[in-house]
């Protein structure tokens, strides 16, 4: 008779292959293996509740959706655009540097990869190509390496689902994630630098210095949103849910009120956006979660950390098998997945070598990130595929230089803890 994890394991290879959402085909899996193993299958329905019920952190992830939904739709990314454009559109190939600038303020309010590319990026991709200054595949590349940088400046959604499943601060991982995005803006505007010099890119025109002012002034109301955001979490005012709902709360009043940009039609359309990809995260979380008590019954954990013990890894070398493991599963699975059903099989291996989970977290959050953007099947190069209609090879060529970038940013972050882990002992941190 067939060992039911093993069962298990194989129908959701097969469910997920096959098409169905890998929440869904978790859930099957789950089932089936109670149900061969003698288990009363009602037990799945039993920890899927309580673990959504228990988890008042997990109110942040639709929160945060809505906020980035109405800046899209309200004319608050036009604004930051044009306020990314007056600092560093002057310089060589000034749009691309506006294009990971924008990113980083960008994150600061959204938290999602796919809400910056999806949102900012069709904006930005418009400006880049327009009159032929820059290829549609540079535009697209640049674009999805950017987008990156989102879900680890915070506030980040991979980081409240990480927080979920390691049971670490939220607010001490948005902090984490702070140096570490900033880092990888710079090496993506210096490796832009050297593509555009070497391609011999365009200067793009500056704003007159006349207008600084009014653009700034424009700008200011939507730069607030991160300055609130994370005032409220670090000043002990909000929790990081309560700080989403502000923030929800915010981008809609100045997008309404202010800037008098979102009609009723739309914000009801934002709503149901909003709603379909909150579902789509939240099948995603109860599959994991209806797994995760497959994976505890059958000890992988303790299995994993005792085969880890034969080969003595140092912490070194686990980190090195992690990123590699993980850069690697991020071609084939979506960040979530990653988080929710990979990392917490290796966290108690990660206690047991003295690594800090904040920083074991950053690590992997930008592992799941790069996943987005490595040939050939990163979600986010069909994403701006989708947008430019350009061929996917050709978008891959262009992002190979950001990857490599990014790479090298993993790197700093990997072997340099005290890097990512100064701002949240600052806040108070003592890991």
């Amino acid at each position: 008779m067939i060992d039911p994890f093993t069962a298990s394991i194989i129908l959701i290879a097969f469910l997920a292959f096959g098409g169905l959402s890998i929440g869904l085909a978790m859930i099957c899996g789950a089932s089936v293996y109670l149900i061969l193993a003698g288990y009363d299958p009602s037990i799945a329905s039993e920890t899927l509740l309580q673990g959504l019920f228990h988890s008042y952190t997990l109110l942040a992830i639709p929160l945060f959706i809505l906020a980035a939904d109405i800046m899209n739709v309200g004319s608050l990314a036009d604004r930051l655009l044009r306020f990314s454009q007056a600092l560093v559109g002057r310089f060589k190939g000034g749009l691309g540097h506006v294009n990971v600038f924008s990113s980083l303020i960008f994150s600061g309010m959204s938290g999602s990869a796919v809400a910056d590319a999806v949102g900012m990026g069709k904006i930005i991709i418009n400006m880049m190509t327009k009159d032929g200054k820059y290829t549609p595949s540079y535009a697209a590349a640049i674009t999805a390496a950017s987008a990156t940088i989102g879900p680890i400046i915070p506030p980040s959604i991979p980081m409240v689902l990480y927080a979920l499943v390691s049971d670490q601060s939220v607010g001490f991982l948005f902090a984490a994630g702070l140096a570490p995005g900033l880092l990888m803006g710079v090496m993506l505007m210096v490796m832009n630098s050297i593509v555009a010099h070497r391609r011999g890119f365009p200067v793009d025109d500056g704003t007159p210095l006349r207008e600084m002012p009014r653009t700034t002034l424009q700008a200011i109301p939507a730069l607030m949103l991160p300055v609130i955001l994370l005032g409220g979490i670090y000043g002990g005012v909000t929790t990081p849910t309560e700080a989403a709902a502000v923030a929800a709360f915010y981008a809609l009043i100045i997008s309404v009120v202010l800037y008098r940009s979102v009609s009723l039609r739309q914000f009801y359309s934002t709503l149901l956006g909003s709603a379909r990809s909150t579902a789509t995260v939240g099948i995603l979380i109860a599959g994991a979660l209806t797994f995760q008590y497959v994976v505890t019954r059958e000890n992988v954990p303790d299995a994993l950390a005792a085969f880890l013990g034969q080969y003595d890894l140092s912490p070194t070398g686990f980190l090195i098998a992690i990123n590699i493991m993980f850069l690697l599963l991020g071609c084939i699975l979506e960040a979530g997945a990653i988080l929710l059903i990979i990392v917490p099989i290796f966290i108690p291996a990660a206690q047991a070598l003295g690594i800090d989970l904040v920083h074991f977290g950053v690590i992997v959050v930008v592992n799941s990130m790069l996943g987005l953007i490595t040939p050939p099947y990163g979600l986010l190069l069909f994403i701006v595929s989708s947008i430019t209609k350009r061929p996917l090879l050709e978008i891959s060529r262009d992002i190979l230089p950001f990857l490599l970038a990014l790479i090298g940013a993993l790197v700093i972050i990997t072997f340099v803890p005290g890097f990512v882990l100064w701002l949240p002992r600052l806040l108070g941190y003592q890991g």
